[in-house]
């Protein structure tokens, strides 16, 4: 399959671009441990944005694989998972702020580091939004992608280490025009004494085939046919 575009985020890198619906965005980690944040906003209209709460509750889940929708606020489907070498991807513990990467890493600024610097999730999301003409109050929970967090009996969360093997892989196709900020950052629940230095590859490529009723992801639940109706509506009065 043809590649339109690729990089590679570096450990602390932060990047965010449009894409157009109908696009396959392949990410993969270049080395074991990689956690990778991730927001998408309608680019069309920004006030639309992933809805962490709406999507884990109408798919009956608290993390995402293949099959899964990233469901907006609107309840229309941002984008789906179509393929996924894991099995799970994070959704409830959030991006690293500053006060955390200088307690757990050790105080760092650019004024004595410059790009060597140790960035926290929080920051680079901040500084992606404005570069998009959004504020801080727009930020919700990501997606971490490669990251595994499960819950005990008791509510407590654990990051489980040794889930992200290198090489790993998940594909999204985008289902609307979409507003991506992604930044490679650790994972808040990360227990690494050492910030984590894992690369992760970013593939936008063609979708192959145009989204049908018997499409994998659609049908993986009635509730994501439901959003995936809501989305061809929007479409079909917008073209």
């Amino acid at each position: 399959m043809n590649t339109i575009w690729k990089t590679v985020l570096r450990p602390g890198e932060k990047w965010s671009g449009n894409i157009g619906r109908g696009k396959l965005i392949r990410f993969t980690a270049v080395q074991p441990g990689a956690n990778l944040a991730m927001l998408l906003y309608n680019s069309r209209d920004l006030n639309e944005k992933y809805n962490m709460p709406d999507t884990l509750k109408a798919q009956h889940t608290a993390h995402l694989t293949k099959g899964n929708i990233l469901m907006s606020d609107n309840g229309r489907v941002l984008a789906s998972i179509v393929e996924d070498s894991l099995g799970w991807h994070d959704t409830i513990s959030g991006i690293t702020t500053r006060a955390q990467t200088d307690e757990k890493y050790g105080q760092t600024d650019y004024q004595h580091l410059r790009n060597e610097w140790l960035r926290s999730g929080y920051e680079n999301m901040k500084v992606e939004l404005e570069r998009n003409s959004l504020q801080p109050r727009d930020l919700v929970p990501p997606v971490n992608l490669f990251a595994k967090v499960q819950c005990d009996q008791e509510g407590g969360m654990h990051y489980i280490s040794d889930h992200c093997p290198k090489g790993a892989t998940v594909t999204l196709r985008t289902e609307m025009d979409v507003l991506l900020i992604l930044s490679n950052t650790p994972n808040p629940l990360d227990l690494s004494k050492e910030y984590p230095a894992v690369p992760v590859r970013v593939e936008v490529m063609p979708a192959s085939s145009p989204v049908d009723a018997l499409d994998y992801c659609v049908n993986y639940r009635p509730e994501n046919r439901r959003a995936f109706e809501n989305t061809w509506d929007y479409y079909t009065l917008l073209d």
